[in-house]
């Protein structure tokens, strides 16, 4: 059964029906932004997802970004379903454009409550002495930059609606510890931590909160990439490489996509209201900082 097909997760947080949720990055079948939509969908939200919806050169390949026909599949499937969701297209790169999106989602749905950074870029693996700068800025761009603008211009029309909000942004375990080859992956998603306990900081007195999530390895699309780059690296074949990352962590399995998406959701409920500025793991207990 496809995300296509199956049905919305069980709902936990009643309290989320109604709040308008926009998520970045969800334009890929079968990944993270994907299942947060899922998730979020199925708890009650009025959720936009977006995706940079067409290619853009050697850095942002066709088969490495959600394309315009993967939108609105996702948004079709969960509509389906029974949940309410609608697809644009985003380059979270360029600010006017940010700033669109987050007014149309307002006019649409009247507000925005929940901003779910997921956009990134996680596929320009090099060691620091091969990568391009043009490789370094894209990195940099997409998951710093990126996050930076859309939780500016979504903040602004929270704080203009005065009800609070949401932001939650999806970091990583490479924001907390080193990896090989990703040296620019790590610094930008060290960075989103960084920006999340600032946006804590000064979004706090307007009752909005900002977390991020750290999850591990997640065997979405680009974490099957992932996978075979990274056991390439190490001599190994997948399946040994999988079953040297399934034996380090505790609870002895990789990271799912509903995983991520029950930990964004938490935020996003009541429970959540007063967890602000934290870097929480997802990991199977594989990260513990």
């Amino acid at each position: 059964m496809t995300a296509e097909t199956s049905p919305l997760p069980s709902p936990r947080y009643s309290e989320l029906k109604g709040k308008v949720a926009l998520i970045t990055g969800a334009g890929r079948a079968g990944g993270l932004g994907e299942g947060i939509a899922r998730r979020l969908a199925a708890e009650g939200c009025k959720v936009v997802i977006t995706d940079i919806g067409q290619g853009r050169g050697a850095q942002m390949p066709v088969d490495a970004i959600g394309t315009d026909e993967e939108m609105a599949r996702t948004a079709a499937a969960i509509t389906a379903a029974g949940g309410e969701c609608i697809a644009m297209a985003l380059d979270v790169l360029e600010e006017s454009q940010v700033e669109a999106v987050v007014a149309r989602t307002v006019e649409r749905f009247g507000g925005i409550d929940i901003l779910v950074n997921n956009a990134g870029i996680g596929y320009l693996m090099k060691s620091i002495v091969d990568m391009d700068v043009e490789e370094w800025d894209a990195v940099l761009g997409v998951n710093l930059r990126g996050s930076f603008l859309c939780t500016k211009h979504a903040a602004k029309a929270m704080i203009a609606q005065g009800r609070g909000g949401r932001i939650v942004n999806i970091a990583s375990q490479a924001a907390k510890s080193g990896v090989p080859h990703a040296g620019a992956y790590c610094a930008s998603k060290h960075g989103v931590v960084g920006l999340t306990r600032v946006s804590a900081i000064e979004l706090g007195e307007h009752g909005i909160t900002a977390n991020a999530i750290c999850p591990n390895h997640v065997t979405t699309g680009l974490g099957a990439w992932q996978n075979e780059y990274f056991a390439r690296l190490r001599g190994l074949s997948v399946e040994d490489y999988l079953a040297q990352m399934r034996a380090r962590i505790p609870l002895g399995r990789a990271g799912l996509p509903g995983d991520t998406a029950a930990a964004c959701a938490f935020l996003c409920s009541d429970d959540g209201a007063y967890v602000t500025g934290e870097a929480m793991n997802v990991s199977g207990g594989e990260e513990t900082h």
